[in-house]
């Protein structure tokens, strides 16, 4: 794995030492107290108690999703195992983890819990190259972060995979393409197979060229919208029968807005995150919109 140089530009440039030591509480705590700014979730809880064990520390993610955190402090503790482990407890006590959500943040937002992309995020100051084949190998979002100190006011976050995973099913919550919903709300996988052959091409064609972007962009698809993402969302996307809508974490106030294909939607609800719309309904609007699609991801 490539190591990170950081050099100070005072004066005479001089390169940075980083600081490898184990993991302390004092870095848990700050990764909790800034969990939002860090990684795009909403911290809810340290030292989680469960029946078998205690995870470090939990959040909910941008999507509604669970996140777990486990943050490795010694060479020989395996955090991958005990992170899937946790996973797997989570989705079998979906009851208490709902709970959890309604006391820290009320029973609106424990009602939007999404369960068709938890997430496991693995924090240590080093991976093994074998840490990162076996969660290749696993087919589950579990994310490797990499974390170095530099003195005491600076540390670094390395994403060191993109997990690409298939999302979780479940009969009670995100709906199987053979079953319809009971939900009022279609799912996506609804609205894509209704959604005819031209539109789920050009969503295609959409999907390929975001990831293409760069390596560190990964898809996750939820039950009502797919969302691609660094470590927040840049572009949402719904596909339909008359467009494929995309919702951009750009600023509208820096585009020229046009009626119908570029919207400020800053005081519209809808599904997935961005306060810019676009709305494509041609391989034309696609091209047009790619600048859009690049600005994203560079500036995010």
């Amino acid at each position: 794995m490539a190591d990170i140089k950081l050099f100070s530009l005072k004066g005479q440039v001089k390169e940075l030492n980083s600081n490898q030591v184990p993991l302390e509480k004092e870095l848990q705590q700050l990764l909790e107290q800034n969990m939002s700014t860090f990684f795009g979730v909403t911290f809810l809880k340290s030292e989680y108690r469960i029946t078998n064990g205690r995870m470090d520390s939990i959040g909910i993610d941008e999507n509604n999703c669970p996140v777990i955190f486990e943050y490795k402090r010694s060479v020989n503790e395996n955090v991958i195992n005990q992170g899937l482990f946790y996973l797997d407890w989570l989705l079998d006590h979906k009851a208490d983890f709902k709970l959890l959500v309604m006391d820290t943040l009320g029973s609106e937002q424990a009602d939007k819990i999404d369960w068709s992309m938890p997430c496991v995020i693995c924090v240590a100051n080093d991976f093994t190259k074998f840490d990162e084949h076996a969660v290749n190998q696993m087919q589950r979002n579990i994310k490797l972060v990499k974390y170095k100190k530099f003195g005491n006011d600076l540390i670094s976050l390395e994403y060191l995979n993109a997990p690409q995973v298939q999302p979780i099913e479940f009969d009670d919550g995100f709906v199987k393409q053979t079953k319809k919903s009971n939900s009022k709300d279609k799912d996506f996988d609804q609205y894509f197979n209704e959604a005819g052959i031209k539109n789920q091409n050009l969503f295609y064609s959409v999907r390929d060229y975001i990831l293409s972007l760069g390596d560190d962009v990964s898809e996750n698809r939820l039950k009502l919208y797919v969302a691609f993402k660094k470590v927040r969302n840049i572009i949402c996307a719904e596909v339909y029968r008359n467009n494929v809508c995309l919702h951009l974490r750009l600023n509208p106030d820096t585009v020229d807005l046009a009626q119908g294909f570029i919207e400020d939607v800053r005081n519209k609800g809808h599904w997935g995150t961005g306060d810019l719309r676009i709305n494509l309904k041609s391989v034309e609007d696609f091209e047009k919109a790619k600048p859009l699609l690049d600005r994203a991801y560079n500036e995010n």
